[in-house]
Parts: C-alpha cells; sequence; structure tokens
C-alpha cells in the first residue's frame, strides 16, 4: 500500500514543537532549528505569544519558552501530524534505529572532550592531532549511518529533514577545523543530535528512559 504523503507543517507549528524540543531559547536559535527567516520566526513566536502558547522572557538577548497551554497545544498539534500522516510505524521504526546509534555517538562526544593519557581520562586540550583526526572519522562513519535514519523519518514527516542538514552542517564545520561543531556549542552536531532524540520521544509520545 503507498505510504499518504505528509504535507509541509506550518510555521506556526515549526515554532511551537522547536520550543518544546529545545527549550527557552532565543529567536536566532528557533529560526536556526527550524530553517525559517529570522523575522518570519520572530513574527510566529509573537502571534503564539498573543494566543496565550509561548512566553517571552527577558535576557541579552531575550528568549522564549512554552507556557503549560502551549506545551499541550503543541502535543495536540504533533499527534495530529503523525496520525493524519499514517506515519506512527516508520516514525516507530526509525526512533528503533536511532536508539541503536545512540550509545555510540555518546561514547563519541565523550571521546571528544576527554583523552586518556598514560590510561588516565584527561581534558582534551586537542594538542594531539592525530587522536583528534581518529576521532573525527568515527564521526563521521556514524553520521554516514545516522544519514539514512534522517532519510526515513524525513520520508516520513518532512519536518524531519532539517535535522540531517544541521547535522551535516555541524560535522563540516568540525572536519574545517572548528572543532567546537561536534560537542561543544549550540549548532554542535551533539547538540542537533540531542534535539532529533527530543523530538522523536515527543513525536511519538514516549518518556526519555
Amino acid at each position: 500500500m503507498t505510504q499518504p504523503q505528509a504535507s509541509a507543517p506550518d510555521a506556526a507549528l515549526l515554532a511551537l514543537h522547536a520550543l518544546r524540543c529545545a527549550g527557552a531559547v532565543s529567536v536566532a536559535r528557533i529560526a536556526a532549528i527550524t530553517g525559517l527567516d529570522r523575522s518570519d520566526a520572530e513574527s510566529e513566536l509573537i502571534d503564539l505569544g498573543i494566543d496565550g502558547l509561548v512566553t517571552r522572557l527577558p535576557g541579552d538577548p531575550p528568549v522564549w519558552s512554552l507556557t503549560g497551554a502551549g506545551r499541550a497545544a503543541g502535543a495536540e498539534r504533533i499527534a495530529g501530524e503523525l496520525e493524519s500522516a499514517r506515519a506512527r510505524g516508520r516514525v516507530t521504526a526509525a526512533y528503533e534505529r536511532f536508539m541503536v546509534l545512540n550509545p555510540e555517538l555518546l561514547d563519541l562526544c565523550t571521546a571528544w572532550q576527554l583523552r586518556p593519557v598514560d590510561g588516565v581520562p584527561g581534558v582534551n586540550d586537542h594538542a594531539d592531532a592525530a587522536y583528534d583526526a581518529r576521532v573525527l572519522a568515527r564521526f563521521a562513519d556514524l553520521d554516514g549511518r545516522a544519514a539514512a535514519v534522517c532519510a526515513e523519518l524525513a520520508a516520513a514527516l518532512p519536518r524531519f529533514g532539517r535535522y540531517r542538514a544541521r547535522l551535516a552542517e555541524a560535522l563540516g564545520r568540525a572536519a574545517a577545523g572548528e572543532g567546537a561543531y561536534l560537542a561543544d556549542n549550540t549548532a554542535s552536531y551533539h547538540l542537533v543530535w540531542a534535539e532529533l532524540h527530543e523530538d522523536l520521544l515527543v513525536t511519538l509520545g514516549r518518556e526519555r528512559w
């Protein structure tokens, strides 16, 4: 049987769901997560705020966060999207493959941040270029397998396609010498991976183990 094609999610759903997966974040971060233009992301957040679904918190820069009503509305809309696309089975199968890779990703992040010297782990000062190259190569190997999972998710629900682009960008920047893009900044491979993990849990209505 041919699977139904999921329609592209609206911008309001993207913004609302991004806050659910990433927590309290800036407009710039919402734009990066969703792929919306910054002005469009801010406009959506303002509208959601008028509806009582999100709130703007002071800071430099200010951040946006879900309200209780926003959390409930987001869960309802995401569940509706999943069922309308009849994608639960496909997303569940991809989630299970993701979870096989998850421990390996966590081990690689630890390997990047800590380097054993004489058998004793210490903070990786990145002075050993050969060591860092080996870890980066292992990230690239993992990423090749993760790409297949992301493709399955994007075929089931188009909004998942953004993760593949963000993971590839982070790995590419790390390979070009910006090592913080593996595990140490807000656009890192590790953080994007964590957001994907949370997204899968929220989409399927599961609790984190």
